[in-house]
């Protein structure tokens, strides 16, 4: 191998020796497999990874990647993650989660490590359910949604991940889904090659608990009428045929049929990452089966990292001072007294 060539990995090199224990059929082995090729493509060796998580099923995840990684605790993974992005900054941090992990208990972590652009990957595993503590509805089940904790229907509003991540301003934002492998790979890879705070909601079918939840957008049968997905500078149309798409009215975005009503490909709307959070707020509401859902990469722009800044800050200290101060110059401080073998205390 030449001084220049890179080393070259295989799915294999990211993958740990431990056994894969996910329920037959979960959603997470389709994005288990989608990251470890997304990181064969990155070309970056398995040793500058690390891979945090909170708790849920999907936290299983670092147990199965042959990197550095951390099973963190609940609701906590951004916060792990933001310290161990700042200590070692070249290293590529990803966040692994679930929807109760981090908008339950882990939701104000959540916000302001997208707020602060921290430079990593968050992946927000969405089943609409607690899996792993047997079935519980979370922050994102729908109203009525019957369970072990609402026999009777939750009176919850749901939380919308993809409006929380905008609010936030999220310098990438984008949706996907775990039975889609092409449109899964290419938006984890997208969002590990931005430099910021990148959030991916992925919507994942838990088929014990909440089985078929997300089957709008996962069977291949109806999901191009369900599903538009976006892409930058395209215009925003969907549809077995194409023919419908996104138009809009007043200030509304609105899905119409191109061809009817006068409404012509001119008049759908043109989808722009890097436009103000307003059309992507609008876009985040837009909810099965009102509507059809976005998928894709919703905002992608560029901000100074919250890691960035804080190693700018140290250094400017740090030269401020004249460089480096001595260690045990710090510990004394400035005002440090000796005790001679008589007892007497000696100033300095």
């Amino acid at each position: 191998m030449s001084a220049t060539e890179s080393p070259k990995y295989t799915v294999k090199d990211f993958a740990s020796d431990q056994d894969v224990r996910w329920c037959p059929g979960c959603g997470d082995y389709s994005v288990l497999a989608a990251v470890k090729k997304v990181l064969v493509n990155l070309g970056i060796a398995p040793e500058q990874y690390a891979f945090i998580s909170g708790i849920g099923c999907s936290s299983r995840f670092p147990y199965y990647m042959n990197t550095y990684g951390m099973h963190s605790i609940h609701g906590r993974a951004l916060a792990v993650a933001t310290g161990f992005k700042v200590a070692p900054p070249d290293m590529q941090t990803v966040v692994i989660t679930g929807d109760g992990d981090a908008l339950s208990i882990g939701g104000n972590h959540t916000i302001h490590a997208l707020r602060r652009n921290v430079d990593f990957t968050v992946l927000l595993f969405n089943n609409e359910i607690y899996g792993l503590t047997k079935g519980q509805y979370s922050p994102t089940s729908p109203i009525g949604k019957k369970t072990k904790s609402s026999p009777y229907g939750s009176l919850d509003q749901p939380l919308n991940p993809l409006a929380i991540a905008l609010a936030a301003e999220a310098s990438f934002v984008a949706r996907t889904v775990d039975m889609h492998p092409k449109h899964l790979q290419e938006t984890i890879e997208r969002a590990m090659r931005h430099k910021g705070s990148s959030f991916v909601e992925i919507y994942q079918n838990c088929n014990i608990f909440n089985d078929g939840a997300m089957a709008h957008a996962q069977d291949r049968k109806v999901r191009a009428d369900n599903v538009v997905e976006i892409k930058h500078g395209e215009p925003m149309v969907y549809g077995k045929e194409l023919n419908k798409g996104l138009m809009r009215k007043g200030r509304d975005v609105i899905p119409v049929t191109i061809g009817e009503n006068g409404v012509t490909m001119d008049d759908i709307v043109r989808h722009d990452e890097h436009a103000p959070v307003g059309i992507h707020a609008q876009l985040a509401r837009l909810k099965y089966p009102a509507f059809p859902e976005p998928i894709g990469v919703i905002r992608a722009v560029e901000r100074p990292t919250y890691n960035d800044l804080v190693n700018d800050q140290v250094a400017d200290a740090i030269e401020a001072r004249g460089g480096r101060p001595d260690l045990q110059q710090l510990l004394n401080g400035n005002s440090t007294w000796e005790v001679n073998e008589q007892g007497e205390t000696i100033g300095r």
